[in-house]
């Protein structure tokens, strides 16, 4: 594992970096409080990638860059600019929601303000829409580019090979991301695809693929970097491989008990990449425990504060159903 300072990031950007990480996980871990006493109705979860997700989303520019996500990456999220309220109103269904105005279900997260484009509940479709975010770069010969996810049971789709295709033949500017936490629900990846690894995809289409350690902060964000740079100067697509963790279900209507041992779950969350990345920050000197746990309280806080806030905020009016959904 690669230390932190060969990460080019000064000590202050690396202890907001795990800010990040600790943030997405104390609010995953509400949305799931807040959907087992029935206050909403479902959350999929980003646990175990959070520390991927911060190191890729610190790679672009959000003022400029468009992120397509898909429905594990909260934290990515949260890191291009959305807040802990913004994702609660979502999850509550609020007509502030900034995703959907309380029309989608939680988790499809959207921000015209932060250029997070919301997607579909149809997985990958976000892909080929991506693509066509990126064409537009190069038709307008604007300085922006885009960045899509997908976990690698979804990369199966025929979209994904569509919007990768079309990329390729176009070189456009955007990175597609393939998060790998090697269960497409219950299906494990040996069932999934062929190939050894997923980037290996990316030859077919013409462009470079990567595969990385998700757990290893340095690696990721030194490899979205350079991806970033290269994708910029007009060298064509990437395709980035994370190999990440999926410590819960998954999703709220999921039990991964039935069909992943007690021995597997309790190794994942043995080697949890949160753990990891606060053992290496303690190890080389960035925070120390007591530093750790005041931040943790600090967030916890905050998490409080924006359930209680976006809980009182008022629900759609059913008026305004069709609104936004139909041409005038």
């Amino acid at each position: 594992m690669k230390t932190l300072k060969k990460s080019g990031l000064s000590k202050e950007e690396v202890i907001q970096a795990y800010r990040e990480v600790l943030r997405g996980r104390r609010l995953d871990e509400r949305l799931w409080q807040l959907t087992r006493i029935g206050k909403t109705s479902f959350n999929i979860s980003g646990q175990g990638a959070e520390v991927a997700q911060v190191a890729m989303a610190m790679a672009f520019d959000p003022k400029k860059d468009y992120f397509l996500p898909y429905y594990r990456d909260m934290t990515a999220c949260l890191v291009w600019g959305m807040t802990s309220k913004d994702i609660l109103l979502g999850s509550f269904g609020k007509e502030a929601d900034p995703s959907s105005h309380g029309r989608q279900m939680p988790n499809h997260y959207g921000s015209k303000a932060h250029n997070i484009v919301s997607f579909s509940s149809t997985v990958s479709t976000q892909m080929p829409l991506a693509t066509g975010v990126a064409y537009s770069a190069k038709l307008e010969k604007a300085d922006f580019i885009a960045l899509t996810t997908t976990g690698e049971g979804s990369a199966n789709q025929g979209e994904v090979q569509e919007a990768m295709n079309f990329a390729g033949v176009k070189k456009l500017p955007i990175i597609f991301v393939v998060e790998n936490n090697d269960y497409a629900i219950s299906v494990p990846a040996k069932e999934q695809y062929a190939n050894e690894k997923m980037s290996d995809r990316a030859h077919g289409y013409g462009f470079e693929g990567i595969t990385v350690d998700g757990n290893d902060f340095t690696e990721v964000y030194l490899t979205f970097k350079q991806a970033v740079e290269d994708v910029r100067n007009g060298n064509g697509p990437k395709l980035i491989e994370l190999m990440v963790a999926r410590l819960t279900s998954h999703s709220a209507d999921d039990d991964q008990n039935v069909y992943r041992s007690k021995e597997e779950i309790e190794e994942m969350k043995k080697n949890d990449a949160l753990g990891v990345f606060e053992k290496q920050l303690i190890d080389e000197g960035y925070l120390t425990r007591e530093e750790i746990k005041k931040m943790d309280q600090e967030i916890q806080t905050e998490v409080d504060m924006a359930t209680d806030e976006a809980e009182a905020m008022p629900d759609p009016d059913a008026a305004s159903l069709l609104e936004q959904v139909y041409a005038e």
